[in-house]
């Protein structure tokens, strides 16, 4: 439902070529993500008949070194900021304006997750009215909402872009620097003072913090990162040695993930063990980047100029006699091709539906979990045993044929969010003080919504909070509507209200 978080293509202009070591980061990040929430789902039923669902890395605790694979989201960040770069900058260079390149970006992820509330929302306001139990519904509408964290500190960064971008321009890896220190330093006040302020300051470092890996991802589209191994190398051995000294010598615990009962949490807000992974997760991208980009654009020229050659033999072979050379000429050029090009469309199709797999991918868990616990057909081995772990597999494979289908009949909706969020052109500046004001609110409003459902879920005493819904429907009204009215100028510099004025 509407494609990946930004463009992947490397220069500034003119012709621009994809950067397929990007897209397969993307790609595996997404997977693991989903693969993630999978494995970690239990469901059992009560002795009241109830169903549940106890928390694993609670139950199981060494399942909590898991997290340490499959929190990917920094790599998210990474990449959203090498994307945004290139996006900004190519804006910037066309007359664009910071105000609609904000909306434009704001709506790709505004508009699938409207798209993906009028269903859930729906159908639990139907089971309420239908007498289904309210606990039940409020583990179900946290299970629908428990990814929304991301959203609300994704488009606050987002928004920030062209400031950032700004920094970087000026400062270029100092200003990564600056933001691990600021944000170390929030959280050693955080642990060290014992004050009502100190807990609201924390929050900060949900944008402090992720932003390390947005910024780093402008220093990687830059180029000068990549091409110093040694900078890459010791950007993660240095966070993997903090992670570790960090969790064995201080408050840390091991999970990267929010677990029930922990004193200190790594993500909520992150903590500076937290920075530590990103860094080194992070460094081993930028690490094996030129590498990478070096293997994927070989392996691709490789299937091209076998493609080619089997053309060409091909046409050859059409001017003799015998039919060999035409039956070897077909074999060579669509081998070349379809093996050059299988890999490449899996990437490319993770890529364009990633929002869709990380608003959805819950849906499939519910779906099962109602068809096959609630009428006793799921075996229901101890959760943790070796039998659990034996049926995952078989559940990871009934959910992603479940994920596929529905990826499927979502594929209509696609097309029209696409044709909403193209009528947004960065170019086309807001006319007048009010409508850029109106964009700001729009955000805000949206992004308290989020950040509330994603603590409480859609429906946490058993019912839908409309107050939350009338927010988050306000918010992407006031920036759609901004993003639909023209100027009478459209194109025109003069008339935005937020012009480039962020430029050093």
């Amino acid at each position: 439902m509407m494609t990946g978080m930004g463009d992947t293509k490397s220069g500034t202009g003119g012709a621009t070529a994809r950067n397929r070591y990007l897209d397969l980061l993307r790609a595996a990040a997404i997977v693991l993500v989903v693969l993630g929430h999978w494995l970690i789902t239990a469901l059992v039923r009560e002795p009241d008949g109830a169903l549940a669902a106890p928390e694993l890395m609670v139950t199981v605790p060494w399942t909590q070194w898991l997290t340490l694979g499959f929190q990917i989201m920094p790599v998210f960040f990474l990449a959203g900021g090498y994307a945004a770069a290139g996006s900004w900058s190519r804006t910037r260079a066309d007359g664009g304006t910071a105000s609609g390149w904000v909306r434009g970006r704001a709506l790709r992820l505004l508009l699938p997750t409207a798209a993906y509330l009028v269903p859930t929302l729906g159908g639990l306001t139907a089971a309420a009215a239908l007498g289904v139990d309210p606990a039940l519904l409020a583990m179900v509408g946290w299970a629908l909402a428990m990814q929304f964290w991301f959203l609300p500190v994704y488009l606050t960064i987002s928004a920030l872009t062209p400031w950032l971008h700004a920094l970087h321009r000026r400062w270029g890896p100092g200003a990564v620097a600056a933001l691990v220190a600021v944000g170390a330093a929030v959280d050693v006040l955080v642990l060290t003072v014992d004050a009502g302020w100190t807990e609201r300051l924390g929050w900060l470092n949900h944008l402090l913090v992720w932003a390390v890996a947005y910024q780093l991802g402008f220093c990687w589209r830059d180029g000068g990162l990549t091409t110093r191994p040694l900078f890459g190398a010791s950007l993660a051995a240095g966070g993997a040695a903090g992670y570790a000294a960090l969790v064995g010598f201080g408050p840390f615990p091991v999970s990267l993930v929010l677990v029930s009962g922990e004193e200190v949490s790594n993500t909520n807000p992150p903590s500076v063990a937290m920075l530590a992974w990103l860094l080194a997760q992070c460094g081993l991208c930028l690490l094996l980047a030129p590498y990478a980009e070096r293997a994927l654009r070989s392996r691709s020229a490789l299937a091209s100029s076998q493609a080619l050659r089997g053309s060409q033999a091909l046409r050859g072979g059409q001017a003799l006699r015998g039919g060999a050379s035409v039956r070897g000429g077909q074999a060579l050029g669509a081998g070349a091709s379809l093996r050059g090009g299988r890999r490449g469309r899996v990437i490319g199709t993770l890529g364009r539906v990633s929002m869709t797999l990380y608003l959805w991918h819950m849906v499939p868990v519910l779906a099962a979990g109602g068809a096959f616990y609630l009428t006793d057909l799921a075996p229901e081995p101890a959760v943790g045993s070796l039998a659990w772990w034996a049926w995952r597999p078989a559940w990871v494979l009934l959910l992603g044929l479940l994920l596929a289908a529905l990826l499927a009949a979502l594929r209509p909706v696609d097309g029209l969010l696409l044709r909403l969020a193209g009528r947004a052109r960065p170019q086309a500046p807001l006319a007048g003080l009010w409508r850029a004001a109106a964009l700001l609110t729009g955000l805000a409003s949206a992004c308290w919504a989020l950040a509330h459902w994603a603590a409480e879920g859609l429906a946490r005493t058993g019912s839908v909070n409309w107050t939350l819904l009338l927010a988050f429907a306000a918010g992407v009204a006031l920036v759609g509507g901004a993003a639909l009215t023209r100027s009478p100028v459209e194109g025109s510099r003069a008339a935005a209200p937020l012009p480039d004025r962020v430029a050093p």
